[in-house]
């Protein structure tokens, strides 16, 4: 437990900022799911594409407020884009 003020602010901050990252990360990750499954689905490459961009836009965004590293979203964006392309 925070043995100070500033301890207990710091925590409650903590606190806030995590659910906040962990809420960005659901995005991301919801995203990047439809895109592989569009791809595997191979139904249609304009579906696929589409979801791909979706998916690289919440990356950045992560990457840009600091939720994820940007070299670990430049890393997924680039499986993604690797996966899409050998369809």
């Amino acid at each position: 437990m925070p043995n100070n003020a500033a301890a207990e602010k710091r925590m409650r901050q903590e606190q806030k900022r995590r659910l906040h990252n962990r809420s960005i990360k659901s995005i991301v990750k919801t995203q990047v799911t439809k895109a592989r499954q569009a791809i595997v689905s191979g139904s249609n490459d304009e579906d696929a594409q589409e979801a791909v961009r979706a998916a690289v836009s919440e990356l950045d965004r992560a990457a840009k407020k600091g939720v994820i590293h940007p070299n670990n979203a430049a890393r997924r964006k680039s499986r993604l884009m690797k996966q899409l392309n050998a369809k």
